[in-house]
């Protein structure tokens, strides 16, 4: 997995913008394409396992759609390891994907995340091409994130309970995010309710004996559910911060992505044309004569 750094996706080809105006434009609609990439990214891994003489005998690499993880290896070994793949646009403000699966889904960390940072060949335009890949342990995920919400008894963190006895299509897998809605006098009172629970209560577990703790108190205070809960760029985990850090400082084409970034976004007119027209030949063309 790791050793698709670099690799160039010859499946599609962003078109060289006309003008700065259509480059600046471009740069804010084609990470659109991530869910796309991220589809094609999942295809071409199953394939690229299934060539690999490692797993020869002992199984198969499959693609789960719909399901998680997105790909799984079944055959000989148990528990079903597989990889839940995330793909990053590093020119957008932040990595918009999500991470809500439970705990309870990793006893065995058996599943990893891959994330796969990836830049047209030419920034804004070319083919698709993987900048640098982070591969972590989904467990590692799920407990980051939950240690970095849960703080009783102003946010909670609350596991759907036990789903199984539905249709595949009712299953509920995915904890959610609460944030405290009461009034003061409302929160010193949950304090104590929280405080009851002992040396070590404010630490998350999704076991059902914790989870009976919350629920009594996210039944006796109002409670709103959060929207962001469970995005990767909040969780605060260790392997992602320094992918972040480390695909952000990346040099393209004379400048870092971030200060790519910066300046596709936030900066001056004047200096984005000088540096659209240095590194990629973009300049004011006469449209009449394009079209001609």
């Amino acid at each position: 997995m790791r050793s698709l750094s670099g690799h160039v996706f010859d499946v599609l080809t962003i078109t060289k913008p006309i003008s700065p105006n259509a480059a600046v434009n471009l740069a804010k609609v084609v990470s659109k394409l991530s869910p796309l990439l991220g589809n094609l990214i999942e295809f071409n891994t199953v394939e690229f396992l299934n060539d690999q003489p490692t797993f020869t005998g002992l199984g198969t690499w499959k693609r789960q759609d719909p399901g998680f993880p997105d790909t799984v290896f079944e055959g000989s070994v148990n528990p079903m390891p597989g990889f839940e793949i995330k793909a990053w646009f590093p020119l957008a403000t932040e990595i918009t994907a999500r991470f809500k699966d439970s705990q309870n889904h990793f006893a065995h960390d058996q599943t990893n995340v891959c994330m796969l940072a990836w830049l047209p060949e030419q920034l804004i335009f070319g083919r698709p091409r993987i900048v640098d890949v982070c591969i972590v342990s989904g467990l590692s995920v799920a407990k980051a994130r939950d240690d970095h919400y849960h703080k009783p008894p102003d946010y909670l963190v609350l596991e759907p309970g036990d789903t199984k006895a539905r249709t595949r299509n009712l299953q509920q897998t995915n904890p959610n995010g609460f944030k405290f809605q009461g009034t003061r006098a409302e929160f010193a009172k949950a304090e104590i309710m929280v405080a009851s629970w002992g040396r070590g209560g404010r630490s998350y577990k999704p076991t059902a004996e914790y989870q009976a703790l919350l629920r009594r108190l996210f039944a006796r205070f109002p409670y709103r559910l959060d929207t962001n809960f469970a995005k990767m760029d909040r969780i605060v985990h260790e392997g992602i911060e320094e992918f972040k850090t480390r695909v952000l400082g990346t040099m393209i084409h004379g400048l870092s992505i971030n200060a790519w970034s910066a300046l596709l976004y936030r900066g001056e007119d004047l200096a984005l044309r000088h540096a659209l027209k240095e590194h990629f030949d973009i300049k004011e063309e006469d449209a009449e004569k394009l079209l001609r």
